[in-house]
């Protein structure tokens, strides 16, 4: 049963609206002050108040503010006998739902009340949906440079700045940019995503900026492009790296000027948008070769983040494995499965040149095709579990694509046979290999080397 609070010092509108609401099935508490209003309001939990301007002691308009104060959710509706339409703004600006004037229309009261309680209701759920939201990009991990990521998203997102995000295919560059708009005073406006890799470089305009029609052949009416629908919201321009020099200088214009004209058009139209971009490509060297505009590089590049790869977050595999198994057994309808402990140091040992896309990728697939709750080394692919061959020492690395998998992995298993040379004494086996014991102890970190028997 909803709760309905009333604060106002006359006995006989408490008494009316009081009677018409209870007959109307509401649960009604009475206060004839603002202070005896906020006594009774962490023990009552109103879902709705309502809140009469003048009274004695405490006015409403203050109420009103400690009453947000205790309780954000509350639906506050004002009541005066001789109000002003500054204070009936004034009043909204605080949180007020709606503002009534005396004398009362009952039906109007009940129907208002009605609409109070399903805002309240909608706001909740668009809470829930943000909470789901940011538990669906969740960054995993507690390595040292993924608390630090987290740590930097946090100081980053409530500022308007531009960002850059860099890092390799697959790192989990858009989880970075969705947590930004989340925790930005932007999170109930529009994030919309751009791949500017995927959009034709003759339809990239129209993509971005919109078209007016009859603006080319096909245009058959108006179209918003992703910055208009972005407005007071965020644009996450993903793989920017990949557009053309052409659209890159609109992209500057409207960085600089906030504005912008559709295909087609003449009229400039404003926005007020963030822009976070992102690139798996080494744009100082992009802007060397000419690929890429210098002024645009350094425009977006105000907070710059970099996603570390996979193999540089070793130790944080456990964990994404964790929390994949759990993810897909539950969209699956199974009981949350397992991977023992010799499948999970045979999935840390790889060196992912896909990063968590490629692990993620993986344990779906293992979820699906494993008979039984638990996976073993038996289940994983042979390009995991054969990249060490039996018999040749460097198997491993030969089995790399890349140089730089590859020397990670000679890297890892060259500080695993140190440290099992010096009996796992990580100060004795720094000197040995002539580095510094800070540096050792981050690798090893890296690597997850202290899961491993030593």
């Amino acid at each position: 049963m909803n709760k309905i609070m009333i604060v106002d010092d006359e006995k006989d509108i408490r008494d009316v609206l009081g009677g018409v609401l209870g007959d109307d099935g509401y649960d009604v508490v009475s206060a004839d002050s603002a202070e005896a209003a906020l006594r009774l309001l962490s023990e009552a939990r109103p879902d709705v108040v309502l809140l009469d301007i003048w009274l004695p002691g405490m006015d409403g308009i203050t109420a009103l503010k400690e009453i947000k104060k205790i309780d954000t959710d509350v639906e506050v509706i004002m009541i005066s006998g001789h109000a002003s339409i500054d204070t009936a703004v004034q009043a909204t600006k605080l949180g007020a739902y709606d503002f009534f004037e005396k004398p009362l229309s009952l039906d109007k009261v009940l129907i208002t009340v009605e609409h109070a309680l399903a805002h309240r209701r909608l706001s909740g759920e668009v809470r829930e949906l943000k909470k789901k939201e940011l538990k669906k990009y969740e960054i995993i991990g507690e390595t040292a440079v993924i608390k630090d990521l987290k740590k930097d998203i946090q100081k980053a997102a409530p500022s308007n700045s531009w960002v850059l995000i860099t890092g390799e295919n697959g790192t989990g560059k858009e989880f970075v940019a969705r947590n930004i708009h989340q925790l930005s005073t932007r999170s109930d406006k529009a994030f919309i995503e751009v791949n500017c890799a995927a959009i034709p470089d003759e339809l990239i305009e129209s993509e971005l900026f919109g078209h007016e029609k009859g603006a080319f052949t096909g245009a058959l009416s108006q179209k918003k492009g992703k910055f208009d629908m972005a407005d007071e919201g965020t644009i996450f321009l993903d793989e920017i790296g990949d557009m053309s020099l052409k659209t890159q200088a609109k992209i500057l214009r409207i960085l600089q000027e906030q504005s912008f004209e559709r295909v087609g058009g003449t009229d400039l139209i404003k926005v007020d948008v963030r822009v976070i971009a992102a690139t798996n490509k080494d744009l100082k060297e992009e802007i060397k070769n000419g690929g890429f505009r210098e002024d645009l590089y350094y425009r977006l590049n105000v907070i710059p983040f970099v996603v570390p790869p996979l193999r540089e977050r070793a130790a944080d595999i456990p964990l994404l494995i964790e929390h994949f198994l759990a993810e897909f057994s539950r969209d699956s309808g199974l009981d949350t499965m397992k991977a023992d402990l010799k499948a999970k140091r045979l999935l840390t040992g790889y060196s992912w040149p896909g990063n968590i896309r490629e692990l993620k990728n993986l344990l779906e697939r293992l979820v699906i095709m494993t008979s039984g709750p638990t996976i073993t080394v038996n289940d994983i692919p042979s390009y995991i579990s054969g990249a060490a061959v039996k018999g040749d020492e460097y198997g491993d690395f030969f089995n790399r694509s890349l140089l730089r998998d590859a020397r990670s992995s000679f890297e890892k298993e060259f500080i695993v046979r140190k440290l099992k040379a010096n009996s796992g004494n990580i100060a004795k086996t720094a000197e040995s290999i002539g580095i510094e014991r800070s540096h050792l102890y981050r690798k090893i970190k890296s690597y997850g080397i202290e899961d491993e028997d030593q």
